[in-house]
Parts: C-alpha cells; structure tokens; sequence
C-alpha cells in the first residue's frame, strides 16, 4: 500500500512539471481591451493660444521674388480673407494718411523694399523686410451659439489676421507691446500696430465695425 501511494505521488510530480508556464506569455484579456479603448478615444484638439515659438520659416529655404531673397515663405493654412471683411487704415496722429485699404490678398509684407513690399515705408529705422501680415485659415474654440455662452463650445475652422514681424533691426508693436520675432501674432479687430520708431500707426479692422477710433 506504502509503494502504491510512492508512486501515485511521482506521477503526481510529474504531471505539475508538465504543466509548469512557459516564460513567454500574451497579454492579458484585460490589458488587451483597455488598449483598444484608449484607441478608440477622438483626439481631443487643444485650444488655440498665442504661440511664441519661432515658426521655422526664417530658417528654411530661402524663397525669392523678383530677384529678392525673401525672409518669409508662406505657411499652408494661408488662405484668402472673405470678401468684404477686412481693412487698414493708416494715420500719423489723428489724420487718416489715405483712404482705408480693403485686404483681399491672403498676405501682404512691410518694408523699405519697395521692390517687393506691398506697403513700402520710407522711415529709417524700419528694415527692408520688416514684418508680413498673413491671412490663415485655423482650427480654434468657438461658443455654440454666441449670443447664449452657456450652450457650451465647439471646434470650427476660422480665417485670422496675424502678423509677424521679420527679425527687423528695430522691431515690430502691437498696441504699444513689442512682439517676439519670428513668431505669428494673432491680431484683433482695431488692433494698432508700428514698426521701428516711425510715428505711421496702422490699424486692422473688421469692415462690420463702425468707426476705428473713437
């Protein structure tokens, strides 16, 4: 009876080393979903905020137009304003230097170069390449409804004035504010802008708004 149990217990040894797990083994039922579901997830876009990181393009391949080397290239999301929706008016004090112009380009570049800047300036101190103003089509936060905020937000794609200034040699303000190089900055609706120490003070407007100064 004694030998008979010695060996059933031998058997018994043998058969759990058989059954011993290998080392390599596949993920777990549960580890397995939850990877699928995080996949599964929408990315969630964040919200649109002023960058201030240089955007790269001053450090790429040189573009040239009409014989210039350009200190710009234009960005993919460049996009035509809507008709109708934009102007600059341009004052020395209180005069009004010219009539309003209506922007239908997608961009439009300041400088002394009067080669190849849509607005040419003649002050000193600004640069020949000074700073570009850029029409670009973005993915921002907007309200539901916005005359009803508490209907929450939603994601649209809306065209935005920015403005960069060219890494000129006396820089470029906005409302009085100087704005990092290099960079694009987002503009407003009656925003005022100056290059250099000239006195010219340009303003962007939204043709829907009345007056540009009060």
């Amino acid at each position: 009876m004694s030998s008979r149990r010695r060996e059933d217990e031998r058997t018994d040894r043998h058969k759990k080393r058989r059954r011993s797990p290998s080392s390599s083994k596949s993920p777990s039922p549960e580890r397995h979903r939850s990877k699928k579901h995080e996949g599964d997830k929408p990315p969630q876009k964040p919200k649109e905020e002023q960058n201030f990181e240089k955007s790269g393009l001053l450090d790429s391949e040189t573009a040239t137009f009409k014989g210039r080397d350009l200190k710009w290239e234009e960005p993919e999301d460049m996009k035509r304003p809507p008709a109708g929706k934009w102007m600059l008016f341009v004052f020395k004090g209180e005069e009004m230097l010219k009539e309003p112009y209506k922007l239908r380009n997608p961009a439009f570049m300041f400088g002394r170069d009067h080669k190849i800047c849509d607005f040419p300036m003649m002050h000193p101190s600004c640069s020949s390449q000074h700073a570009v103003l850029v029409f670009r089509s973005v993915v921002v936060e907007v309200p539901l409804d916005k005359n009803n905020p508490d209907k929450g937000m939603t994601i649209a794609k809306q065209n935005r004035p920015y403005l960069m200034d060219l890494e000129s040699t006396n820089g470029t303000f906005v409302n009085k504010e100087k704005i990092p190089p290099a960079c694009y900055y987002e503009l407003r609706s009656k925003d005022l802008f100056t290059f250099g120490t000239s006195t010219r003070e340009w303003v962007l407007m939204d043709e829907s708004e009345s007056s540009v100064r009060k």
